[in-house]
């Protein structure tokens, strides 16, 4: 009886394990940061990817690159992404472009004219699949930023990169900001991860969708929405009062608002973002 017993026992175990092994929520992951300009330069071109916990590559993110310039600029993501073509910028570097970046952002060199601009605040997704498209396993993912400013002369080489910042692919919500990531992190400030499952209820899953970027802001806060039909956008300060309202039209191609907050004093504010169903509120600080 006590063998049959552990026997049970031992298979519970192995059966538990493996559910929780290969689980594959759905869902998404939301990464917001800002560039912050390095020296003189006026320009930046960078990459932003998800490895799992072991190292092993899983999708590309963002490529912002000029592949006949600045391409061998990504030594790193390069190699992560099996990149196979010698870079046309400098054959000695490898072509970040030929690897693998499917359903990644991508753009040229980031500058003062551009959407987003160069040294400013960006924002990236990952729906929890791989290249493929195929749903990858729970459990611990991170994201890295490879970065370098137009103007480098160094080929094969980047002026930053991070080692990850870590997050939990899970049945829960994971919503971290990353203070202090790695030591002497000058280039990325306000990072936040979100990872959002799909099984949440409205509320919940508009809550933790919506990034609101740079936070705290010198001037501006960018409200991003992606796939959430928001109807109004009010900021509300300490004392209750309305001090900003913006009513919009629900359109799937309208995903960004910035809100211009440069004549309003300097404090605490709530920003309340609204559907025809529901809202969520978030503290904010402006600091000029």
């Amino acid at each position: 009886m006590k063998t049959k017993l552990l026997s049970l026992a031992v298979l519970v175990t192995v059966l538990l394990f493996s559910a929780n092994t290969f689980a594959q929520t759905t869902g998404s992951m939301t990464y917001t940061f800002t560039t912050v300009k390095i020296g003189s330069y006026t320009k930046q071109v960078m990459g932003v990817w998800v490895e799992n916990a072991t190292g092993t590559f899983v999708k590309t993110r963002l490529l912002y690159t000029t592949s006949t310039k600045t391409d061998d600029h990504f030594p790193i993501l390069s190699a992560k992404n099996g990149a196979t073509e010698a870079s046309t910028a400098d054959t000695a570097g490898m072509d970040v472009t030929s690897g693998n970046n499917v359903g990644a952002i991508s753009g040229a060199t980031r500058s003062a004219t551009t959407s987003p601009v160069a040294w400013g605040a960006y924002s990236v997704s990952w729906d929890g699949t791989n290249s493929s498209s195929v749903a990858v396993p729970d459990g611990v993912y991170k994201v890295w930023v490879e970065l370098t400013a137009d103007g480098n002369a160094s080929s094969d080489t980047h002026d930053f990169i991070n080692t990850g910042y870590s997050f939990t692919k899970g049945a829960s919500v994971y919503d971290t900001n990353i203070s202090a990531p790695i030591a002497n992190n000058t280039v990325l400030n306000s990072n936040r991860i979100v990872w959002t499952p799909s099984a949440l209820s409205i509320d919940s899953v508009y809550k933790t969708k919506i990034a609101i970027y740079p936070n705290p802001s010198n001037g501006v806060f960018n409200v991003q929405y992606n796939d959430i039909p928001v109807s109004k956008i009010d900021v509300v300060n300490v004392l209750g009062q309305v001090v900003k309202s913006i009513k919009l039209d629900v359109s799937p191609s309208k995903t960004l608002e910035s809100i211009d907050m440069n004549g309003n004093a300097n404090g605490l504010y709530i920003i309340n973002v609204s559907t025809n169903e529901t809202s969520s509120s978030y503290k904010v600080i402006l600091d000029k």
